[in-house]
């Protein structure tokens, strides 16, 4: 070895150990006013990018966020107002029975119908996410699940139903309590001739599987529209699922689409 070599070799960077890292993970809140405060801010955010990816239709659309201290109540976008505006002083908490506890807006009826029946069988979800996407609609209409095509729709590999029905706008609880049963113990339901429904242990892992699950519908449409797709199998599609289908994952995903929506419009945390 030169000396010049051995020099190099002398002033070679020492690589920085791995828990001196930054790597984000799901925060914890010392008290509810906290954590109420942060769902709130997730949740306008994330509706802030539902409005930015186009999935509003009308008045239609919602996502709910369980508030922490009064768990029968959750926290909704008002009725007749645009995603692309949400801000959280907007945001209206509603109760188990429909009444709106706290904000001046109406609730959307369809809202509470179909997510308060969720919140009550489902007390590990956090959140709830449901609009009338372009490409859930479409994969709706032909009363398919998805198929293990790629690698990230694997995360929803035996992890999602098909709510096999449609009687018109969702507007009773029973038929809340249908989709609810029929999501069983799933991250995710298709409602047939509807659209998409998702939850999570979070806003963001909510929000993060109906964002994949809408282009993970438009990547099956597009497949099979030009051929025939080439499906994973079985045994490596449970095994990604296992990879990727968890909360924790759509959480870790999720948070550079927060990080774009909230440097982009900070007007939203208002």
């Amino acid at each position: 070895m030169t000396e010049a070599s051995a020099s190099a070799s002398a002033r070679a960077p020492e690589p920085i150990p791995t828990d001196q890292l930054h790597f984000a993970m799901p925060p914890q809140h010392a008290s509810v006013e906290d954590e109420r405060r942060y769902r709130k801010e997730r949740l306008a955010a994330a509706l802030r990018l539902f409005g930015r990816f186009g999935f509003e239709e009308g008045v239609a659309g919602h996502i709910t966020a369980r508030d922490p201290e009064f768990t029968d109540c959750f926290w909704v976008n008002p009725f007749g107002m645009s995603f692309k505006h949400v801000t959280v002083s907007d945001l209206i908490m509603v109760n188990h029975r429909g009444q709106v506890v706290e904000g001046r807006y109406h609730v959307n009826q369809a809202a509470f119908a179909i997510h308060s029946q969720i919140h009550r069988a489902r007390p590990d979800v956090v959140a709830a996410a449901h609009s009338h996407s372009t490409y859930g609609r479409a994969l709706s209409s032909l009363g398919e699940l998805l198929e293990p095509i790629t690698q990230d729709v694997c995360a929803f590999y035996q992890d999602h139903a098909l709510f096999d029905d449609y009687t018109g706008v969702v507007l009773d609880e029973e038929e809340g309590r249908r989709i609810a049963a029929t999501l069983g113990s799933h991250k995710a339901v298709i409602l047939r001739n509807h659209g998409l429904l998702t939850v999570g242990d979070s806003v963001d892992a909510a929000a993060w599987w109906f964002i994949t699950m809408e282009r993970s519908c438009q990547v099956q449409l597009a497949a099979k529209a030009a051929g025939k797709p080439v499906p994973i199998d079985p045994e490596n599609a449970a095994r990604t699922h296992e990879q990727l289908g968890n909360d924790l994952v759509a959480w870790i995903n999720y948070q550079p689409l927060h990080q774009q929506i909230v440097r982009s419009e900070p007007e939203l945390l208002g």
